[in-house]
């Protein structure tokens, strides 16, 4: 029961040793598992997240087997960002309004069905470039809203005091499929046959929707009492809701702050990877393997950042995890800038693959700490959104940047960026704001 339960009146306060032993909060009880409920919703997870990596995988593979123009190859990846823009927000206010886990289970039947249609196309010779990509932007509409729902049921699968452990296990578990198995798998599967990826995705979404079905228990948040022209004008209550979102998060200033240095950061570093194989060529002379190698390294990181985050953060406290990586950030931009060796480069991959992981569990669990139930959604969609925008603006702009003034020119651009949001926002993260964050109880949403 939190302090002062017993006392209406009476604030969610603690005294400062109580906060500062809250700084150091992630998942004390470490020895006690997280229970069936999470273990059926981890494993729909982490089985959905190899069937997205395949497909993530097989679809460029296919559309280059079609067709050499750049435009049309890049297309597909456009329509698979594009629905994080267009569908993020809306997604978010549906999240909030009905049960997110009998959500999770249409999305993945719907995708079942998707997949297996393009799957039996491919399979009967109807292959078809516009059908791969109609199917990618269906599959990753229902995967923006499937994720928002998954981060909104997780506190209340799992106790406050154990949300780091299992975001934890829900990033190892994608990092593991998606970064380091699917790549291979994925490749291995379509020389089999094109079709074969895609029908195992679809086998996979299957078995996610069986799995999240199991997990017991009604995932529906309370709702204030609808106005009574809800019903006349759903348009104008979409709006009302999203601003109510946008207003909420604007009042938390660690969230606030998060989200946006999300957004900041992801446009330098999507501005980075954009022309990194241009730059692993001409400055540190490596070929396709050694790309990859790259690439690996980061992977390998996440998933040792994953695997012992919830005990690293208990150590560093959640400030100095959030500190110590807008300090990743900077360096690895700064390496990418100025090195010239590949042993380099790559081990600042492996510790920026860390420090990603870590701020993910942080971020993560701060948004599930501090929203209320009911908002969780739309906060969650939000800086998906955000993040989103970042990762499109930042494809775009490193390419312009390398292009005019150079190939380290983007890497420079980051390092200046991140050293610049370090300086501003370090005092923000400071022990006893972030310390309160987890000190505190998410207060109600108002009443519309």
């Amino acid at each position: 029961m939190p302090p002062n339960a017993g006392n209406s009146a009476a604030p969610l306060r603690r005294d400062a040793g109580q906060i500062a032993a809250s700084a150091r909060v992630a998942s004390l009880d470490v020895a006690e598992p997280l229970g069936s409920r999470f273990a059926r919703l981890w494993t729909a997870s982490t089985t959905s997240a190899l069937g997205s990596g395949l497909a993530t995988i097989a679809a460029p593979l296919f559309v280059a087997a079609h067709t050499k123009n750049p435009l049309i190859v890049s297309a597909t990846t456009g329509v698979a960002w594009l629905p994080r823009l267009l569908f993020a927000l809306p997604g978010g206010v549906l999240v909030d309004r009905v049960d997110r886990r009998r959500l999770m289970v249409a999305i993945d039947w719907i995708r079942v069905a998707v997949m297996g249609v393009l799957a039996t196309a491919l399979l009967a010779g109807w292959s078809s470039i516009a059908l791969l990509d109609a199917a990618l932007f269906l599959i990753n509409t229902g995967e923006i809203v499937f994720r928002s729902a998954s981060q909104a049921m997780i506190p209340a699968v799992v106790p406050r005091a154990r949300l780091e452990r299992a975001n934890g296990w829900l990033v190892g578990g994608t990092t593991l499929m998606q970064n380091m198995i699917a790549g291979p798998l994925g490749g291995f599967l379509f020389v089999l046959a094109a079709c074969v990826p895609f029908y195992v995705n679809a086998g996979t979404y299957a078995a996610s929707a069986v799995l999240v079905g199991l997990v017991t228990g009604t995932y529906r948040a309370a709702r204030p009492v609808a106005r009574p022209d809800d019903a006349a004008r759903p348009v104008r209550q979409i709006r009302r809701e999203l601003a109510e979102g946008f207003r909420w998060l604007a009042g938390q200033r660690v969230l606030r702050t998060m989200t946006v240095l999300i957004g900041l950061l992801n446009l330098t570093l999507t501005a980075a990877t954009a022309v990194l194989v241009l730059l692993v060529k001409e400055r540190l002379n490596l070929g396709p393997v050694g790309y990859g190698t790259l690439f690996a390294s980061e992977a390998a990181g996440a998933l040792l950042g994953s695997a012992c985050g919830d005990w690293l953060i208990r150590r560093v406290t959640a400030t100095w995890t959030i500190r110590i990586g807008l300090l990743v950030e900077a360096g690895l931009h700064l390496v990418l800038a100025t090195s010239r060796s590949a042993y380099l480069v790559g081990a600042m991959l492996f510790a920026f693959g860390v420090h990603g992981a870590l701020w993910t569990i942080v971020g993560s669990s701060l948004r599930q700490r501090l929203t209320p139930p009911e908002m969780m959604g739309r906060v969650a969609s939000t800086g998906l959104f955000i993040a989103a925008g970042g990762n499109c603006v930042g494809a775009v702009l490193g390419g312009v940047i390398a292009a005019r003034f150079g190939i380290t020119a983007p890497y420079w651009a980051g390092f200046v960026v991140a050293a610049l949001v370090s300086a501003g926002t370090w005092r923000v993260f400071n022990r006893a704001t972030v310390a309160q964050a987890y000190a505190e109880e998410p207060e109600p949403a108002l009443s519309r």
